[in-house]
């Protein structure tokens, strides 16, 4: 039993020796899926409506030959920086909102939304780390979505039950590009793979919604969204190893 388990150790040596000779001297090609988090700002119209916020999303991806990369990426928009107040009808004259029962009610705003891009990306290597690593510029196209969230803790408050809170959402969507700049690095020892930079998305939306109930006039008007942020991803390279040039020694 002793000997098969250091036979099992010695197998799993070669093999980790064999797979890193390859990542390190040969251009691989395959799939990957990735998983990041970022921290992001708004500029320009999105700056009037919120703050910054965070984004959390997934990536599936294809590393094709001469390093050219494609992607398909959704990445969900989260946050509590809500610069614009919808509540105004709903306030009273302490500024307070109150349930169905005439108490100050527990009502929660948040923001909501997502981008979803297809991406063609080029990786210009960094030979002394491994000609699978190095900057990576991309850009992409997709589909941009945002709203105000509005949370009845208590669901007390009968103004904004169920679709009624759709006249408040001022929700936005229309098409996007994006562009990002990130450093990608898939290690030899397959351990730690990662993709960590700057990524920047401009939405060219409109608001959706027919009527506010708030009293504000209808957003008709042709909105620049622009955010810009930093994302962290940890990368899963999906590929066989290579069987063409082992080398073994008797």
């Amino acid at each position: 039993m002793k000997q098969n388990i250091i036979k099992l150790l010695v197998w799993a040596c070669m093999l980790g020796n064999v797979y890193a000779q390859r990542i390190s001297d040969t251009t691989i090609v395959a799939p990957y899926v990735s998983i990041h988090f970022a921290g992001q700002l708004p500029y320009m119209d999105m700056a009037t409506r919120f703050g910054s916020n965070f984004a959390a999303g997934g990536t599936l991806g294809f590393k094709a030959p001469k390093n050219w990369i494609f992607e398909g990426d959704f990445s969900y928009m989260f946050s509590r920086n809500v610069k614009e107040d919808v509540l105004t009808q709903l306030k009273n004259d302490k500024g307070n909102v109150t349930n169905n029962e005439g108490f100050p009610a527990d009502l929660r705003v948040f923001q909501r939304g997502w981008m979803s891009t297809l991406n063609v990306g080029k990786l210009l290597p960094i030979k002394k780390i491994n000609p699978n690593s190095g900057f990576l510029l991309t850009l992409g196209a997709g589909m941009m979505l945002h709203r105000i969230k509005l949370y009845d803790a208590e669901q007390k408050i009968a103004a904004i039950k169920g679709d009624l809170r759709k006249g408040y959402d001022r929700l936005s969507m229309g098409p996007t590009l994006k562009e990002s700049l990130t450093f990608f690095y898939l290690s030899n020892n397959r351990l730690v793979n990662l993709n960590i930079g700057i990524e920047c998305y401009q939405g060219f939306t409109k608001g959706v919604r027919g009527i506010n109930y708030d009293g504000a006039p209808v957003d008709t008007k042709q909105r620049l969204d622009v955010v810009l942020g930093l994302r962290v991803a940890w990368v899963l390279p999906l590929y066989k190893r290579l069987q063409d040039r082992e080398t073994y020694y008797y």
